[in-house]
């Protein structure tokens, strides 16, 4: 235990559950000890020399002594590596059935053992194990050693897979983290966990662990997955260029789990082609409806119905739009999920009528713990549907969560995410618009790590879709399997509506479900830093939708701490501010007033560029692009832009240069090669290289790419904002609308932006003018 779990440990311990929590942590530890097995004598192998291969559609198999390896092109690029047998099913990250292999790619010998070509990767396996991943042109991308598996009666197999990237390399992904964007010389842990009290930059794991990495170096990028649940490592270290007699000492990545397959997907190409085959594979983002985009309150101890109204009313008197307000456990009875206090929150749908007459809709808090208590329906027709997960024994395990003592759904039972789904109706006629996961992890209250690890006991009992299994494979994929039971649900229960859910768990695949959040981010600058590199960490893993708890989660930040971390969410796909119950308010006007002039000023470019920010998520979902950037998308061979992490691409169009230190008036910014416009002054930088930007702390320096066409929402109307392309060059823009929450095909119009006769002019795709009114700005 290290000193900051001891520090929680103590911290539970004098909580309001804490001697249950104790109770809690000696329960778990005792069902482990009885029913995990033990670690004996293990064997240690490697694959040992290669026999001979056996060519398959996509591929082949290649044997060797000790083990097996199966090479297989997917049709649309992906490559995948299955050892001892295994292969690409069944998943809980493929979106649907595996897709079939491309027949083109062919396994063939080679000098070095043999190889699988294909139209964007080549794979070459070695004699001894080893597996390299090349570019067309032949340019190294990774290689993977032979892996060591270590063998014991009665366990499953752990095992550890070393690999080399270029020297240049720098890594980005594994999921929520937030000492990134870029990943440096670290441990990293895969096991979704509860930080259980704030946390910043130091602190790792957190609530969403993803064995995917995307490696971006000189000669070509790629992104490799891991697919496997079970609890594991990735430890990174940095590549030297030029080390010790003048050569290049690679980067290296050692991928180590406590069991489960050893089976990989690497995927290479272009970040947005890397992407989208991602996504192609693991699903593509699931499209919020439009008020989604708008800015959201939330607060944990709104009290009663009264001070939702009381807050709704001061945001419109100010002019403020809200597009939801989210209610926490504190509006359940008892904290019981699927119930209402109908003391403090009389006519819940009433009042959620009421809110939606003034445009903004309520957001659900839904908890996976149902207190166990007879009587209650949630609990009664869960036990009637044998829905809980149980121990090896067969008993039904308990846990301590919000209510006390609470069971867990096993979510990895259909049934049982049928059942589940069925109670969402009791939300719905409440008057909610959209839920909210959390506590999904999952999370049950211990003290004393590790002994009381905050989960479920890892001998738990898990469906696994009729397959069978323990917590220690169902852990990661528990919030996943929640997420599919909601979403499905509401699609069900509302056909004609997009379901809204996010959720603060989740593993590969969970952007095909909805969004995210940051959890429970530090009040402080650090947390603010964190908060931009767990989004677009997560958008590089495949998820679009997220954002911070903007002010930081458990104490109350300064009027500059909230103004910055505003205008910063302003910019990111989910805008939602959001505390603690004893954390202080988080409407603007409780900072004094030059504070509630600046977030004015931040929400209302926020709703002119609704357009835009739509337009953004429509295309997330078609391709999987995520909204929010890193500045090297589209120069991923600039190291310099590999490096900076505190500035950010808003689709093609806009580069959104933060304030992250307090006391800032001015900021430097690393710019991407091409034209860029000041848009609070017109001026213009070109890249690549650095500008110096006026940062008062009434605004955030953005700058507009040359040639940008930006749909943009003025007056009630639309028009399309065109920022002057350099002399000689084009630009490009596109808008995407439709009805804002349905399912109808949505309109699709493409703009390419030009000079001539002496005016920037705008085409649309298929017509000689552009259908808008034009704001050109920017010069020659």
């Amino acid at each position: 235990m290290d000193t900051r779990d001891l520090v929680r440990s103590l911290r539970m311990v004098g909580s309001r559950n804490g001697w249950r929590a104790v109770g809690a942590a000696w329960r778990r530890y005792r069902i482990d000890a009885r029913d995990l097995p033990r670690r004996g004598a293990e064997r240690a192998r490697v694959p040992g020399a290669a026999y001979c291969a056996e060519p398959l559609p996509g591929g082949g198999v290649v044997r060797f002594a000790q083990s097996a390896l199966r090479v297989r092109v997917a049709v649309g690029g992906a490559v995948f590596c299955g050892w001892d047998g295994a292969g690409p099913e069944p998943s809980y990250a493929l979106a649907d059935e595996c897709p079939e292999a491309d027949t083109r790619a062919v396994l063939e010998p080679d000098k070095d053992g043999w190889r699988v070509v294909s139209e964007r990767i080549t794979v070459v396996v070695f004699r001894h194990g080893a597996v390299e991943f090349r570019t067309p042109g032949g340019v190294l991308l990774r290689r993977e050693l032979p892996p060591r598996w270590w063998d014991g009666a009665g366990r499953a197999s752990r095992w550890v897979q070393r690999a080399q990237t270029p020297a240049d390399a720098a890594v980005f992904g594994l999921g929520g983290r937030a000492c990134g964007p870029g990943l440096t010389t670290g441990s990293y842990r895969l096991w979704n966990t509860d930080p259980s009290s704030a946390f910043g930059p130091g602190d790792d794991p957190l609530y969403i662990t993803m064995p995917v990495q995307l490696v971006v170096a000189d000669g070509g990028c790629h992104l490799v997955f891991h697919d496997n649940t079970w609890d594991g490592r990735v430890i990174l270290r940095e590549g030297v260029e030029g080390a010790g007699s003048g050569h290049d000492r690679p980067g290296s990545c050692e991928v180590r789990f406590d069991g489960g397959p050893l089976r990989y997907w690497v995927v290479a190409g272009s970040p947005s082609r890397v992407l989208g085959t991602w996504t192609a594979l693991t699903g593509r983002p699931a499209l919020p409806p439009r008020w989604a985009l708008g800015y959201q309150h939330a607060r944990w101890g709104f009290g009663d119905a009264q001070e939702v109204r009381r807050v709704a009313a001061g945001y419109r008197e100010r002019g403020l739009p809200v597009s939801a307000l989210h209610l926490d456990i504190d509006h359940f009875d008892g904290h019981r999920i699927f119930t209402v206090d109908n003391d403090r929150f009389p006519e819940l749908p009433g009042l959620a009528v009421e809110l939606r007459e003034h445009g903004t809709r309520l957001v659900s808090i839904v908890d996976p713990a149902v207190k166990a208590e007879p009587g209650l329906a949630a609990y009664d027709s869960g036990s009637a549907a044998d829905a809980f997960v149980r121990d090896a024994r067969g008993h039904v395990v308990r846990g301590l969560v919000w209510p006390g003592e609470t069971v867990f759904p096993d979510f990895t039972e259909p049934r049982v995410r049928k059942w589940w789904g069925g109670l969402y109706a009791e939300r719905l006629e409440q008057g909610f618009a959209g839920v909210w996961h959390d506590m999904n992890e999952p999370t049950s209250f211990a003290a004393f790590a590790p002994y009381g690890e905050s989960t479920l006991p890892r001998s738990a009992r898990h469906s696994l879709e009729g397959r069978g299994g323990d917590h220690r494979e169902a852990h990661n994929v528990y919030a996943l399997a929640m997420a599919r039971a909601g979403y499905e649900a509401l699609r069900e229960l509302r056909p004609r509506e997009r379901p809204f859910l996010f959720s603060r768990s989740g593993w590969a695949g969970m952007q095909r479900y909805g969004g995210t959040w940051s959890g429970d981010v530090a009040t402080g600058w650090p947390g603010l830093r964190a908060s931009l590199a767990l989004v677009l960490g997560l958008g590089l893993c495949g998820v679009p939708y997220s954002g911070p708890d903007v002010g930081g989660f458990h104490a109350m930040p300064s009027p500059e701490l909230y103004v910055r971390w505003w205008q910063l969410s302003a910019y990111l796909p989910f805008f939602r501010t959001h505390s603690a119950i004893n954390a202080g308010r988080r409407e603007p006007w409780e900072f004094g007033p030059e504070a509630e002039e600046c977030v004015r000023a931040a929400l209302a470019e926020r709703v002119r560029l609704m357009p835009y920010l739509y337009t953004l998520a429509h295309l997330a979902h078609r391709t999987g692009v995520p909204y929010v950037r890193p500045l090297w998308w589209h120069d991923p061979e600039d190291r310099k832009l590999r490096g900076a992490g505190d500035a950010f691409l808003l689709g093609d169009a806009l580069l959104v240069a933060p304030v992250l230190e307090p006391g800032a008036t001015e900021r430097a910014v690393r710019l991407p090669r091409g034209r860029w416009y000041d848009t609070a002054t017109g001026a213009f930088h070109e890249g690549p290289g650095q500008a110096l930007l006026d940062a008062p702390l009434h605004r955030t320096p953005v700058l507009a790419r040359a040639g940008s066409v930006l749909p943009v929402a003025v007056d009630g109307g639309l028009e399309l904002e065109v920022w002057a392309p350099a002399a000689g060059r084009t630009g490009t823009g596109v808008l995407i609308t439709d009805e804002g929450d349905g399912w109808a095909e949505p309109r699709v119009e493409r703009f390419t932006s030009r000079w001539r006769v002496g005016a920037v002019a705008v085409e649309r795709e298929g017509a000689d003018e552009a259908g808008y009114v034009l704001r050109v700005r920017g010069d020659a």
